[in-house]
């Protein structure tokens, strides 16, 4: 048989190996990646954007209770969790806007419309366990998907090897209670695949009032419907329900790191008030593919989710019915011009949502009287153009631009028991938006490139910024607006033992949207004026020894292809990668409260992040992953008078990885937070009380067992 090698993914700890088929170790992955990017399938080195890979084998050499460290792994992106599974999604941005949940950053699972209508993105109802790639697009991504001024991220499930049928299970605990469970199967043929996966993990948790239960369902599947339609359906139900311990003061975090946020004479702590989220969601969708020939092609998307969510919190308790509907067709051609090749794209996107949602005073977990009841509907939607031209000498140029609505309706139905909140009906319709986007990329030998590229995006409020749950609404609050100047290379050196990926970028945001947090916890938004982010991004990876091996590898003669013994790279080895990120981010003309912060560093965003790591694995099965993460300080007020403190970190996943003909066994343990640093992931900014801090998990540990049976 001739040797496979897995999709490769350049510059990333994940990139080291990949999955296959029934192998005693892992397959090396070549520096030749393929991204979907801005929807052309180009190789990475061919892709003149900063594009950044997590693919499944990242997200195993970190604990699967969480999508933090795998996604950190990637210069530029920063995800924090404030609370257990509360994630918080900074792409090339501060995490100013977002005190929760994702701003900025348009999210895609399977291709479907993940981030909804009203502009949220629950990452949280996702298991690490199901996911097979994650890809970031960073900048405005206007070209291709709309409004946003962060990028775009891609996720894609596992999918079955190709000839391949498996059942899988797997068990882990650790630390403050962790429990995981997951059940899988899969088959895979030339003409489509099907994978059933399900997922329950619990946990009591590191402080007070930090308890999780999550229970995830996910179904793929695909089919070549006919010899020039391929149809594939997804279908996602999560199930989640974890508790908030609040933010803490410095003399609170540093007097006992483990607590949730205390009560005080005047107000109720999380405890007392059982602050909690929960929800139940359901997301069905389908793509069809059609080709028409081997120039035109389309692809048509359309889906329908609900959602219940349940949100006890220290004043209020909050009910919400969520519906949501929505598609994405995309037209693609390849023609020549002047003899070069040219690939056009077309399109659009369009959503809508219906949400009901009732405020009530939280009465210790329970819902007390009515304090408003509000109707709203959101359509949102864009129509998108691209181009891409193959020039001479290498070049390639693309130019794409994409055209933007928005549409918020806000019905008060009921004046509430407690005044102000009289009813009312209001629309808030933004000015239309035009974001282009042109970039250049140049080859300068077969696996080196450079490129440069402009583009601009606004980012639109989301409905919980227009509407925080105080009551109140926010109809002055503007769209931010942005524009990115990009210059980057990528390549691979020393005969492919090295790949590097570099960018800088200067990025000039208008009408920056801050928050503050009021006495009660309440998040509230305003435009600042504007920002300028600086930034540089540098990842490598490379083998510090790899041992070689002997296969019979396919050959192409005038006959046929004919099959040889020869010497290629092993995968088993050392391997070292570090990815890099420097921040120069900096306040433009910003005043608030009559205190001009003009010049000052940008709240909620580090100088300096770091993460290295080591991949090791041996010809008998035994693998070691450990890694080291940096994070500098960062000042969580808008004054620069308060800063969470820089920390660093270090952990540790290994195993023994074997496969007995039909038997595929891994078992496996790790550390984290090996030396018990205390320290802060997801700061509140800004917050009453200074109450910024929102403590990380100490030292703690996890061990596990993951069995498959292959047919």
């Amino acid at each position: 048989m001739p040797l496979r090698y897995a999709a490769p993914l350049l510059l990333l700890p994940a990139s080291l190996f990949a999955q296959t088929s029934p192998d005693t170790t892992r397959t090396v992955a070549l520096p030749e990646a393929t991204v979907t990017g801005y929807g052309q399938q180009l190789p990475l080195r061919r892709t003149a954007a900063a594009v950044g890979v997590v693919d499944a084998a990242t997200f195993e050499r970190f604990p699967q209770n969480a999508l933090t460290q795998a996604v950190n792994t990637l210069p530029g992106v920063r995800l924090e969790e404030r609370a257990t599974a509360s994630y918080r999604l900074s792409v090339r941005g501060s995490t100013l806007r977002s005190p929760f949940g994702v701003r900025n950053v348009k999210v895609y699972y399977e291709g479907i419309p993940f981030t909804e209508a009203s502009g949220s993105t629950p990452l949280n109802l996702l298991d690490p366990a199901q996911l097979g790639a994650l890809e970031v697009v960073k900048g405005p991504a206007a070209s291709v998907y709309g409004a946003g001024t962060g990028g775009a991220v891609l996720l894609r499930n596992r999918r079955p090897v190709v000839g391949q049928a498996r059942a899988q299970v797997g068990f882990s605990a650790g630390s403050f209670g962790l429990r995981r469970y997951t059940v899988a199967a899969e088959t895979g043929s030339a003409t489509g695949y099907f994978r059933a996966q399900y997922a329950r993990q619990t946990l009591d948790g590191y402080r007070q009032n930090s308890a999780l239960r999550r229970d995830v369902l996910a179904l793929d599947g695909e089919l070549q419907a006919s010899e020039k339609g391929t149809l594939s359906l997804h279908a996602l139900y999560s199930d989640l329900d974890y508790q908030l311990p609040g933010s803490l003061t410095r003399a609170q975090f540093e007097q006992d790191a483990r607590q949730a946020r205390p009560s005080t004479p005047t107000a109720a702590g999380t405890v007392a008030q059982r602050a909690a989220y929960a929800s139940r969601t359901v997301l069905l969708g389908g793509t069809y593919e059609h080709r028409f020939s081997e120039r035109f092609s389309s692809r048509t998307t359309l889906y329908g989710t609900t959602s219940a969510i349940k949100t006890p919190f220290l004043i209020d308790f909050e009910r919400n019915t969520q519906l949501g509907t929505g598609g994405r067709t995309t037209l693609n051609y390849r023609t020549a011009l002047a003899g070069r090749t040219l690939r056009l794209q077309g399109g659009g996107e369009l959503q809508t949502s219906f949400e009901n949602s009732r405020n009530y005073q939280n009465r210790a977990g329970t819902p007390g009287p009515l304090r408003y009841d509000d109707e709203i509907r959101t359509l949102t939607g864009f129509a998108f153009a691209q181009a891409d031209y193959e020039l001479p000498a290498g070049l390639l140029l693309t130019a794409g631009a994409s055209y933007n609505r928005l549409r918020y309706h806000i019905h008060r139905l009921t004046e509430a028991v407690t005044p102000p909140f009289a009813a009312y009906q209001v629309t808030r319709d933004f000015r239309p938006q035009v974001s282009p986007r042109v970039a250049l990329l140049k080859e300068v030998t077969p696996r080196i490139s450079v490129y440069a590229s402009a583009s601009s995006g606004f980012s639109p409020p989301t409905e919980e910024e227009i509407r925080p749950s105080d009551g109140s609404l926010n109809t002055a609050l503007q769209a931010e607006r942005g524009t990115s100047y990009e210059l980057g290379t990528r390549g691979t050196l020393l005969n492919e033992r090295i790949t590097f990926d570099i960018a800088a970028y200067d990025f000039r945001l208008r009408q920056t949207i801050v928050t503050r947090t009021d006495d009660q916890g309440t998040q509230l938004f305003a435009n600042s004026g504007n920002t300028r982010q600086r930034g540089l991004e540098a990842a490598f990876s490379g083998w510090l020894w790899r041992m070689a091996s002997v296969e019979n590898v396919e050959v192409p003669t005038p006959a046929g292809p004919a099959y040889e013994m020869r010497k290629v790279p092993g995968n088993v080895g050392l391997r070292a990668f570090a990815s890099y990120t420097y921040n120069h981010y900096r306040f433009g003309r910003y005043e608030s409260n009559g205190n001009d912060y003009s010049g000052n560093r940008l709240t909620g965003t580090a100088p300096h992040t770091l993460t290295a790591g080591l991949d090791f694995s041996e010809s008998h099965g035994f693998y070691l992953s450990p890694t080291v993460n940096h994070q500098a300080r960062i000042f969580v007020n808008d004054a620069n008078t308060e800063a969470a403190p820089g920390y660093w970190t270090f952990g540790a996943r290994g195993g023994w990885r074997r496969t007995f003909r039909k038997l595929q066994l891994d078992l496996y343990a790790g550390l984290e937070n090996a030396t018990d640093r205390r320290y802060s992931l997801g700061n509140d900014l800004n917050a009453f009380g200074n109450r910024y801090f929102q403590p990380a998990p100490g030292r703690n540990h996890y061990g596990g067992v993951q069995a498959g049976w292959l047919w």
